[in-house]
């Protein structure tokens, strides 16, 4: 009875080895979504940075290097918006995750940019983005590109499981087709809306489906508002009659509410990240919840 137990626990660590999950990590908590609705069983994923975390300021920490030096993959936003991460890369010394190697992931590979700076790009402009603005993932439908590029990365780990992760990509894309087809026959009553936005994050959401960013809360790109510039939206909102703030809900409430006293508008704190609030759980949720929220402030406006 012993040497049958022993060889059942042999067997059972054996076929355990045998389906040894990928070990991914990524730097959003979207791109951990995104893997495992394309992995599905077969991987493992870790984000780096917290729903409620802006990407642009995660402090890298030995704890995430210890992540990274057991992974097989890392899945990055790309477009110098996680700059961290190549130091956390170089600190964990796996060469699997350097760039150009197999456990490399850029998910903005392919994306349609916009805001690509032209000329001269210094300081004096603010947090500019020399790539273009790297907020994508707010388009819905780029996540078709982003889960394709974490798609190739699997195959190249386990090139055995590529009709599974084909699979699994395919029923997230009917379902994010699902989703859009919603989401812009919610919007369409809204196309056109002027809203003013805290940072330059939402250009490809609005974009997609149809709204005006009028202007911004930060007078520059990472740079906090002034009593001159935050007036200036004032007027401006009064004179183009612009009733909704749309704010990543890690950013001050003070310019937004400063705004909403003086005119009458609506601040809208989103989620833009899965976990970025307890009802916003996954990707979709994201969008589920922001269109939600404009739905109640712009109503019929």
């Amino acid at each position: 009875m012993k040497i049958i137990i022993l060889t059942a626990a042999a067997l059972a660590c054996w076929a355990g080895a045998a389906r040894a999950e990928i070990k991914v990590v990524t730097a959003s908590s979207d791109l951990k979504y995104i893997c495992e609705r394309v992995g599905g069983a077969e991987v493992k994923a870790e984000s780096l940075a917290s729903g409620d975390q802006d990407l642009h300021m995660v402090e890298p920490r030995p704890s995430l290097v210890y992540k990274l030096k057991k992974a097989d993959l890392v899945v990055r936003v790309g477009l110098d918006l996680d700059m961290w991460v190549d130091s956390l890369i170089n600190a964990a010394r796996n060469k699997r995750l350097f760039y150009g190697k197999e456990g490399y992931v850029d998910a903005s590979a392919g994306v349609p940019l916009l805001e690509k700076p032209e000329g001269k790009v210094d300081a004096s402009m603010g947090d500019i983005h020399i790539y273009g603005n790297p907020h994508y993932w707010l388009d819905p439908a780029n996540s078709k590109i982003m889960a394709a590029n974490i798609l190739a990365g699997f195959k190249r780990a386990a090139p055995d499981k590529a009709g599974v992760f084909e699979a699994n990509y395919a029923a997230f894309v009917r379902e994010l087709d699902e989703k859009m087809a919603g989401w812009q026959a919610r919007m369409a009553r809204y196309k056109g809306l002027k809203v003013i936005t805290y940072h330059s994050s939402w250009p490809y959401f609005a974009r997609r489906f149809g709204l005006d960013v009028a202007g911004h809360v930060e007078p520059k790109p990472g740079i906090p508002p002034t009593a001159a510039h935050l007036d200036g939206l004032v007027k401006k909102m009064k004179a183009e009659n612009i009733k909704v703030i749309l704010t990543e809900s890690y950013y001050p409430r003070r310019g937004p509410d400063f705004l909403a006293g003086k005119t009458g508008a609506v601040v809208v704190p989103a989620a833009v990240s899965a976990g970025g609030a307890r009802d916003v759980k996954t990707y979709f949720d994201v969008f589920d919840r922001v269109i939600e929220d404009l739905e109640k402030s712009a109503g019929n406006k």
